[in-house]
């Protein structure tokens, strides 16, 4: 998701990523006039209970976290919440790779806000950086108390599954006990389903946008060639890993259309000089062990990990009544519709009141973050299934 999937004023370019979003639209300063510091430095404490409802990038300190490999670690998230508090319905949505806490400031602008379809006169929003990001959260770039110095790559790696405790972590202590809705897309989709299979009874529905049940041998190679790049030349490797991304991120369609064979003044062909900018941009924002971890992050994903497989594992959504929308997108390289289609026939198999929706783009994987007015449809479909079931 990105800086690019941004609402554009008029005349300006569409978004160019659905995996380059910036903190808000300051950057990192506007982290810190929020009260987030930059990743690195220590966050301010935080009360007991964080603040709700304020629009603003906030931090709730959540305590040691034990992850799935054993690892223990003190987190710290960095979220930010609009609408109303725990009594009134809530929305949890979810970011993608390089996301950050910010939707309703930035890449979900369109669908989140008053009177939209997630609106914030009606519900509360939350949205966190994941473990491990980039922006607030504790991650490769925070402090590590044992040593004094940045974690680095020996940050402990968290899987789908810590990610889902850590929001539910984050939920609990802003007093929120059950979610309408929860939905992501890509890597947000991924966490998204672990959240509802964490705590089934407390989401209504849960609404996966472009993501898979279950990381497929495809998407694992490409992620794999990334890793190498980063693990053999660091930040240089960390700007061909996104270029090789860009290249899932869009479709065949959207890059002739957008590119063809056009040449540039200095003689590059006009794709590979977008690509190259893309890879010089990342640097400005991310890093390659923060990078690596949430690329090892979405590589874990699997649903039925564990649980006898993914129809079993969504059988515990029936048994609660959860609702299931799975969000295709035409043209999608990275995972394609009939991923998606796969998903929701697993759910249905086990009972789950399941549906599939297609996005109709040429954009490809990035149309969850462009195509708003068949988002806004699909996204309050999802909501007012997911309020009916919770009792609203």
């Amino acid at each position: 998701m990105s800086s690019d999937a941004t609402p554009c004023p008029e005349g300006d370019s569409p978004p160019d990523s659905a995996f380059d979003i910036p903190t808000d639209a300051a950057g990192i300063e506007g982290l810190a006039a929020a009260g987030i510091a930059p990743a690195g430095e220590p966050l301010p404490a935080t009360s007991a209970r964080p603040p709700l409802g304020t629009g603003q990038l906030e931090a709730a300190q959540l305590g040691v976290l034990t992850l799935e490999n054993g690892a223990a670690i003190n987190v710290t998230l960095a979220y930010r919440h609009d609408g109303p508090g725990p009594d009134a319905p809530q929305i949890l949505v979810i970011h993608a790779l390089t996301g950050s806490a910010d939707a309703a400031g930035d890449w979900w602008e369109p669908v989140i806000g008053p009177g939209l379809a997630l609106d914030t006169d009606r519900y509360g929003v939350l949205c966190a950086n994941l473990l491990g990001g980039r922006y607030g959260s504790t991650g490769p770039t925070s402090i590590d108390p044992a040593t004094g110095v940045a974690y680095g790559g020996a940050f402990p790696q968290p899987t789908a599954r810590d990610e889902a405790v850590a929001l539910w972590a984050l939920a609990d202590r802003l007093g929120i006990d059950r979610f309408a809705l929860v939905a992501g897309g890509s890597l947000g989709g991924m966490v998204a389903q672990e959240v509802a299979l964490a705590r089934p009874l407390a989401v209504g529905h849960l609404a996966v946008l472009g993501a898979p049940a279950a990381m497929g041998a495809m998407a694992l190679a490409w992620n794999h060639i990334q890793l190498e790049l980063l693990d053999a030349l660091g930040e240089r490797g960390l700007a061909l890993a996104r270029q090789l991304a860009m290249t899932t991120y869009r479709s065949e369609a959207d890059f002739d259309g957008r590119f063809g064979r056009q040449v540039e003044a200095d003689g590059r062909f006009s794709v590979a000089s977008y690509l190259d900018y893309q890879g010089g941009k990342i640097l400005g924002r991310f890093d390659p062990d923060t990078y690596r971890t949430l690329v090892r992050v979405m590589d874990s994903h699997d649903a039925g990990r564990g649980r006898g497989g993914i129809g079993a594992a969504f059988r515990v959504l029936e048994s609660t009544g959860t609702g299931v929308t799975g969000i295709g997108i035409e043209g999608d390289i990275l995972f394609g519709p009939a991923q998606v289609r796969a998903l929701v026939d697993a759910a249905a198999g086990a009972g789950v009141d399941a549906v599939y929706r297609e996005l109709a783009s040429s954009k490809g994987h990035d149309a969850f973050l462009i195509e708003w007015d068949q988002l806004t449809g699909f996204l309050a479909e999802a909501l007012a299934d997911g309020l009916a079931r919770s009792g609203y």
